[in-house]
């Protein structure tokens, strides 16, 4: 089985930072893309950032310049960076990564269980 485990959200006030990091394990052979998207209390998903196992990034348009999308191929893990937060970042954010499996032996998504961030005015 394979979990994605996210940590550090919490509540910050604007202009503050934080920093999310979601670590996958398991028998996972390969971890292709890891996203980060986020929904808000009556919105729908929406994806925040992306990065490929080469380092190739993209983000949302309303976080560019603000959010930075990174990861530790060695470790199966992926981070956001958030700088000045604002109180419409305020969302649950979910971890997801497509991986490749030992067991399966397919392209699989997974999700983390999601972590709280809440920007205070």
């Amino acid at each position: 089985q394979v979990q994605l485990v996210e940590s550090g959200g919490g509540l910050v006030q604007a202009g503050g930072s934080l920093r999310l990091s979601c670590a996958a394990s398991g028998s996972i052979e390969s971890v292709s893309v890891m996203d980060w998207y986020r929904q808000a209390p009556g919105k729908e998903r929406e994806l925040v950032a992306s990065i490929t196992s080469g380092g190739r990034t993209n983000y949302l348009d309303s976080v560019k310049g603000r959010f930075t999308i990174s990861r530790d191929n060695a470790k199966n893990t992926v981070y956001l960076q958030m700088n000045s937060l604002k109180p419409e970042d305020t969302a649950v954010y979910y971890c997801h990564a497509e991986i490749w499996t030992v067991i399966v032996g397919l392209w699989n998504d997974y999700w983390g269980q999601g972590t709280q961030v809440t920007v205070s005015a």
